[in-house]
């Protein structure tokens, strides 16, 4: 996702992203949107995506739109993986929720914990091999929202309202029992 019709470096992004396509993927499918219908479609309907790829301006923009289709900045993680090294079978790899820092909010104990800890899952999974933990991880995050454990950016009716610590601790709660039975 680009802007070409009125950006030149909306012009060169497509270019280069039809060029390594073709020399490095030809198996995959590409579809070029501009960002802006892409933001769009993506409200509408986000299953029709698998990857999005696009710049840091509008992939800025575009991960906030998919957050709220999650209810909040606050559950999504991510992960930029490198290549797998040829010596080592590694690969670089920087775990990491797809939100800011939230300074207006720093302190007060009022952030989301869950995407940070569902990136931390994903680098047990990725990085340290540790499957079984990270499906551990994910289902004591999952188990945690549906006792209805939910901070103040997720909170709904009938549900209890905590904080960082609490959700974090609640987590954890569920982490530990399912990790020693």
């Amino acid at each position: 996702m680009e802007k070409r019709n009125v950006m030149k470096s909306g012009v060169f992004w497509n270019e280069v992203v039809t060029r390594v396509h073709k020399e490095e993927y030809p198996e995959m499918t590409l579809e070029h949107e501009l960002a802006d219908a892409g933001g769009m479609k993506l409200v509408r309907a986000p299953k029709q995506f698998d990857v999005i790829v696009t710049d840091n301006l509008f992939g800025d923009m575009l991960s906030d739109i998919a957050a709220m289709l999650t209810g909040s900045l606050g559950m999504l993680p991510s992960a930029s993986l490198g290549a797998v090294d040829a010596k080592t079978g590694k690969r670089k790899a920087l775990y990491e929720p797809v939100h800011g820092s939230a300074p207006d909010i720093a302190g007060t104990g009022k952030a989301n914990p869950l995407a940070m800890i569902a990136s931390l899952a994903m680098g047990l999974r990725y990085s340290f091999g540790m499957v079984a933990e990270a499906n551990a991880l994910e289902a004591a995050i999952a188990e945690t929202l549906e006792a209805g454990i939910r901070t103040g950016d997720v909170m709904a009716p009938g549900c209890t309202e905590v904080g960082t610590s609490g959700m974090g601790d609640a987590v954890a709660e569920r982490f530990r029992a399912k990790l020693h039975g």
